[in-house]
């Protein structure tokens, strides 16, 4: 990081530092930079031999798409926050003073680039092999689950239509219109190694062999993945499915012996599967993301790809920090 010249603030006297500052203190300490850096560079051109305007640092401006994402914010929204917000600023090696903040333009299409490179798959794959050397990602267990991401229903629009690549389904009695995220999670710790995307009326038993990694030997899921290891793309694999029951033949249970035997197994399943459910609270509560913000399934997987990569690092912070793994 730069030193910050007298048009910065944060020179004043605090009695402890914001919530915000010690969240990016800790992703400053745990991410990879050298590393993610190097992946993403393809995404960002160099001045050609012709001369033209210098480009922004690549680092620069990944650590600005990474605040976008944990902070949910757009990219006027983004361009706005850095001229707002000091610690911001700071953490992405900006200074009011000497440094030209990126517009708008330039953060969305550094976006794009990342899309069309398809880096945030590569993110995902590169924490993960980071996490999997530090012994925090094992691989001979793996829960498989999904969750609805609700998309604008609204044809309120230039187009008077709701995205195409979108599909209304129902879960209960209510109905939802977006997309699905299907993830595969390690059973020991509990982070992310697959993300799949569909629209909301794909079936989640659909896409279970898609989120196995294929080491794994065990693999859990919720009563919605009941005929998993029947289906055709399982076949001659050696994963030894543990589905839930269904919650009305685990209420019919007989109250004997074998029957409350077989209630304690159910439980033993739930507290297994429970761990599928931090990765989803880390992306929805934690980073925000409860609502696509771009039209079509691409945009939004490639957000959520990224998402899941970040909160592999976040929910591994304490164990990486505790460890001493700290990196440039």
């Amino acid at each position: 990081m730069k030193q910050r010249s007298l048009a910065e603030s944060g020179y004043e006297r605090r009695s402890k530092p914001t919530k915000r500052q010690r969240f990016l203190a800790e992703m400053e300490t745990v991410i990879p930079w050298t590393r993610l850096v190097a992946l993403a560079s393809p995404a960002q051109p160099q001045r050609s031999a012709r001369g033209g305007r210098k480009a922004f640092a690549v680092e620069m401006m990944l650590r600005i798409h990474f605040m976008q994402q944990w902070f949910s914010l757009s990219d006027p929204g983004m361009e706005e926050a850095l001229h707002d917000i000091p610690a911001l600023r700071h953490f992405a090696g900006l200074d009011a003073g000497d440094d030209l903040i990126p517009d708008e333009s330039s953060i969305l299409r550094f976006r794009h680039r990342l899309e069309k490179h398809g880096i945030a798959e590569q993110l995902l794959a590169e924490v993960n092999a980071l996490l999997t050397e530090r012994g925090l990602l094992l691989r001979q267990g793996t829960i498989v689950d999904a969750t609805l991401i609700n998309a604008p229903s609204s044809t309120k629009n230039q187009d008077r239509q709701r995205d195409p690549q979108m599909h209304q389904t129902k879960k209960g009695n209510q109905w939802f219109f977006g997309m699905k995220a299907h993830i595969g999670v390690d059973a020991d710790s509990g982070l992310t190694h697959t993300v799949v995307t569909t629209p909301a009326n794909v079936n989640d038993v659909t896409q279970a062999h898609a989120c196995l990694h294929g080491d794994e030997i065990e693999a859990y899921g919720d009563a919605g993945y009941q005929g998993a290891d029947r289906r055709a793309e399982q076949q001659g694999s050696a994963v030894n499915w543990h589905i839930a029951l269904r919650p009305g033949k685990r209420k019919a249970l007989p109250d004997t012996e074998y029957g409350r035997l077989l209630n304690q197994i159910e439980k033993a399943k739930a507290q297994i599967r429970a761990k599928v459910e931090h990765p989803f609270r880390v992306v929805k509560r934690q980073f925000g993301f409860c609502r696509t913000r771009y039209r079509g399934l691409k945009k939004n997987s490639a957000q959520l790809v990224t998402l899941f990569a970040l909160a592999n690092l976040f929910q591994a912070r304490h164990r990486l920090m505790l460890a001493g793994q700290v990196y440039p």
